[in-house]
């Protein structure tokens, strides 16, 4: 394999190849991944991310494939990024969704990625926001992030796109009843899909009643909009809101609020896993720590004391922090 310094070069020049490549080394969070990302985040932060998410079989695909090609006909370039449940048997994505979009898949400005979500509570994984960033380096207009499912756990990507699109079907039954659930706070954009089916109507209005008794207001009032994704109903409209709501966030505060909280929550996320990765490699050759478990299991022992003892070293640290914070605010 070539060196991580000349995949991110030819990355960087174009080569579709490399940009794969990166990828595979992000996913399998490869030591070279680290280093590859250093290099191509300076190039970062132009991208604008589109989130889409809902029920099984609600759409999304087909929907994320036809919102592609409106913004194609606009001369954006488009990566997709299709978050499939993982196999248990290979860990791998099932890859379904790559298999109903093949018609942007031939568009060389379009490239499409399956990730699996392996097991990650809210959908997404760290491997999905480093492939962000890869394509996002390589100069991708719009990533759109469509995710396996919705419900209370599956909120993560509100913190990761910059519009959020949720999907509803009529018929389905549980859709506002999840709606109910707390999901309703993480839409910029509602669409009903699926619209020529009996009930959208009365779909679209439960919406609308939904959103007038939300705590949550905002300048920015998420538009209902109705599509039939198979017929390619509705889906300039639909573009035209996520541009509107692009510009919105852009003239106002929201698009930079919104990108300082991804970065700190990023931040921290990394520092957590960090320091994981350490405790973990610690107590692997800790000796003493299967005499730990025994001395646990028979109540000899409780596990909270044990943790806190191996992480004394961070509160010891936290605590040397904090005075010297404390310090350097005396006048």
């Amino acid at each position: 394999m070539p060196s991580t310094e000349k995949l991110v070069d030819d990355a960087l020049s174009g080569s579709v190849r490399a940009l794969a490549k990166l990828i595979t080394l992000a996913e399998n969070e490869m030591p070279e991944a680290m280093e590859a990302l250093r290099r191509l985040y300076p190039k970062t932060g132009k991208a604008y991310l589109v989130g889409i998410t809902g029920p099984p079989g609600s759409g999304k695909s087909t929907l994320t494939d036809k919102i592609t090609k409106e913004l194609r006909k606009k001369d954006f370039t488009v990566g997709i990024i299709a978050v499939d449940p993982t196999s248990p048997f290979t860990g791998g994505a099932l890859l379904g969704d790559r298999l109903r979009m093949q018609d942007v898949t031939s568009d060389e400005g379009v490239f499409v990625r399956s990730m699996a979500t392996r097991g990650t509570l809210g959908g997404l994984s760290k491997a999905t926001a480093d492939t962000i960033k890869i394509l996002d380096a390589f100069g991708k207009d719009f990533i759109i992030i469509e995710t396996v499912g919705v419900g209370q756990d599956e909120v993560d990507i509100v913190k990761t796109a910059d519009t959020t699109i949720l999907i509803s079907v009529p018929g389905m039954g549980d859709e506002i009843q999840a709606l109910k659930a707390g999901i309703m706070e993480i839409a910029d954009i509602f669409v009903v899909n699926k619209a020529d089916r009996e009930g959208a109507d009365r779909l679209v209005t439960e919406l609308g009643l939904m959103l007038d008794l939300s705590p949550a207001k905002s300048a920015w009032r998420p538009p209902i909009l109705k599509t039939v994704g198979t017929l390619g109903e509705g889906i300039s409209e639909l573009a035209e809101r996520i541009l509107d709501h692009r510009k919105f966030l852009e003239e106002g505060e929201g698009l930079t609020k919104k990108r300082n909280t991804r970065a700190r929550e990023e931040i921290i996320s990394l520092i957590e896993k960090e320091i994981a990765k350490y405790v973990h490699k610690m107590l692997k050759y800790d000796l003493a720590f299967d005499e730990v478990i025994e001395k646990v299991v028979a109540r000899e022992k409780d596990p909270y004391s044990y943790a806190q003892t191996v992480t004394e070293p961070f509160a010891r640290y936290y605590q040397i922090y904090k005075v010297d914070k404390k310090k350097g605010a005396e006048p």
